[in-house]
């Protein structure tokens, strides 16, 4: 005999289109110690369940008219049914059935025919099931009113699936910032708010979209909700589609996870006309940004380590001469100076000799961090290969080119590498080439590279200035002018050297 509630057997309800299979199932039931109540029509099993809840509802996975998965669904939405037991029964031993039922909010999967596993997973069900709280509704609408239910959770369920596939396509905008700018275009059509924020933690990045007349007050207010740190870098995205108002409620957060980890947190502040659900809608959006933001990621990292030396730090070479042909295009149709400097450090092969490989690496990732302190930020310094590496000057003529050479020159040479085995000093050998009308990128680098070796054939250590053709190379050593220092000031410019344009 089966387990009993205040001395009352279970009760069960059983939907199963066919006389024959329902009658037997009555009798095994019965046989069980269940309360059976039969019916042939879902909607009619429905509208029993949520009359007068049971301990448990069999029903088939397909009937004509509602099927199992819909029957499951409606029950699992309704207040009176969402902790009810729920056992679907199909055809065939097959995953897509079990993956329907298991999607629906099944209790279990049963294949037709085999009663002692019905009976089994039945046990299991009402074992399993949480006490009664005694509530439940009845309703008036018969069967009409349960289609309707079910066509309204469908439609729900169609909302929230083109929901999550919108979302989950904004994979495909290969970075962080033009993904937040489809997201807020996108979210914005489906709900009313403020302002809208993402923060993500590993990288550390905050995004924020708001009225083009309300962005401080939505920038503090997002970043004391989400906990960002006011000097953190901002990608701001301002249009018409944010609401400009007085605030109308609570910001509402929540978690982007991402499988077991957690990449950050959506925060979003709802406008006066935002809809009552709006939380649940924005749950369900958050559930799904973690995989275009870890797919963002991803790419963003891709990127840099296909531009990136890893050795130095800087830009490769490959990079470097994609940068290089859309910057001579722009100087050369503006009429606007640019300079090339070519370093070679001297004597590079017996660092590497006397003091092994390693410690030749740790000179270029030294002079890697070097260039990066010394260059002002417009310009774009870069390895070129092996112990060579090669600055873009922008804005800059011939002139203001030797005093950056002279300047990184004596940096260099003033540079001290503590290895393993020595403190490494080097010089650098320095060619500087400035553009001339028309000329081809390769033409320009060529001039740079023959004014570098000029300078290592002239005895190292010092700047040449490459000249027109015909007029050969000038070597240079200007004295430093005053003032100019090598430290970055907190906007990431270089303080002093304001000679250069």
């Amino acid at each position: 005999m089966i387990e009993t509630v205040h001395g009352s057997l279970l009760r069960a309800i059983l939907v199963d289109a066919d006389d024959e299979s329902r009658e037997v199932m009555m009798r095994r039931l019965s046989a069980q110690g269940y309360v059976v109540e039969a019916t042939p029509d879902p909607a009619e099993g429905a509208n029993m369940a949520l009359s007068a809840p049971p301990a448990v509802l069999v029903a088939d996975l397909w009937m004509p008219s509602i099927s199992g998965v819909q029957l499951c669904r409606l029950l699992r939405a309704e207040p009176a049914t969402a902790d009810m037991p729920v056992i679907l029964r199909g055809q065939h031993d097959d995953p897509r059935s079990r993956f329907w039922a298991e999607r629906a909010g099944a209790a279990a999967y049963v294949v037709k025919g085999r009663m002692a596993e019905l009976v089994r997973a039945l046990s299991r069900a009402v074992a399993g099931r949480k006490a009664d709280d005694g509530f439940f509704m009845q309703l008036s609408g018969g069967s009409f009113d349960i289609r309707d239910r079910i066509a309204s959770q469908l439609d729900i369920a169609l909302f929230e699936s083109v929901i999550a596939a919108e979302v989950r396509a904004l994979g495909n905008h290969g970075s962080f910032e033009r993904l937040f700018d489809a997201f807020s275009q996108f979210l914005s059509q489906v709900i009313n708010y403020r302002w809208l924020a993402v923060h993500t933690t590993h990288p550390a990045r905050f995004a924020l979209h708001h009225h083009p007349h309300d962005a401080m007050a939505a920038e503090n207010e997002a970043r004391e909700v989400l906990g960002v740190p006011a000097d953190g870098n901002l990608v701001r995205v301002a249009d018409g589609d944010a609401r400009e108002e007085a605030p109308a409620a609570a910001p509402v957060v929540c978690p982007i996870p991402f499988g077991a980890s957690l990449l950050g947190s959506i925060a979003l502040a709802p406008s006066h006309a935002a809809a009552p659900d709006t939380a649940t809608l924005l749950s369900l959006v958050a559930r799904e940004l973690g995989g275009p933001l870890r797919i963002a990621a991803l790419m963003e990292e891709s990127q840099r380590l296909a531009t990136v030396d890893s050795l130095t730090g800087l830009m490769n070479r490959r990079a470097f001469m994609e940068m290089m042909r859309v910057e001579i295009n722009r100087c050369q149709r503006y009429g606007m100076p640019l300079s090339l400097l070519l370093l070679d450090i001297d004597h590079f092969k017996s660092i590497n000799d006397n003091h092994g490989h390693a410690a030749g690496d740790q000179a270029l990732t030294a002079m890697g961090e070097l260039l990066d302190r010394q260059m002002r930020v417009p310009d774009w310094p870069a390895r070129w290969g092996g112990e060579e590496l090669v600055i873009a000057l922008t804005n800059t003529d011939s002139a203001g080119g030797a005093v950056a050479g002279e300047r990184v020159r004596q940096a260099v040479e003033a540079l001290a590498v503590p290895t393993e085995s020595a403190t490494l000093r080097f010089t650098v050998s320095v060619g500087l080439a400035t553009l001339r009308a028309q000329e081809s990128l390769e033409a320009f680098i060529d001039r740079a590279d023959r004014a570098m070796y000029a300078a290592k054939v002239g005895g190292r250590n010092r700047l040449v200035i490459a000249e027109h053709e015909g007029r050969g190379e000038q070597a240079a050593q200007p004295p430093a002018p005053a003032g100019i220092a090598s430290t970055r000031a907190p906007n990431g410019e270089l303080r002093g050297d304001e000679s250069r344009p």
